[in-house]
């Protein structure tokens, strides 16, 4: 069974960075697109961000400018980079499948039901 997994959570102060990594066993990453997604103590799960399988990148207006989605095929594995991270930030951090490549372009776009166990992020002096 399809399932993702995400790591390089912890914790970090205000304004410091995070590297997160996606992958997912025997399955293959490169033609899909994949989002990273979050869901913060008492909140609704949301879409951080998106990259397409042509490598266009969509992000939620409360991270624009602060993070960066990127993919390398050769080692089947997608990243979220995360500078100057904010108390809000902290969540629990899920990356899924997309389920194409408009969705990952659009507004509102939304994780296929593959969810793994997610990384923590904490920001917090």
């Amino acid at each position: 069974q399809l399932q993702f997994v995400e790591s390089g959570g912890g914790l970090v102060q205000p304004g410091g960075s995070l590297r997160l990594s996606c992958s997912a066993s025997g399955f293959t990453l490169n033609y899909y697109a994949i989002g990273w997604f979050r869901q913060a103590p008492g909140k609704e799960r949301e879409g951080v961000s998106c990259i397409s399988s042509t490598y266009s990148t969509n992000y939620a207006d409360s991270v624009k400018g602060r993070f960066t989605i990127s993919r390398d095929n050769a080692k089947n594995t997608v990243y979220l980079q995360m500078n100057s991270l904010k108390p809000e930030d902290t969540a629990v951090y899920y990356c899924t499948t997309v389920y194409n490549d408009r969705v990952c372009e659009s507004r509102d776009f939304y994780g296929m039901n593959y969810w793994g166990k997610g990384t923590l992020v904490t920001v917090s002096s």
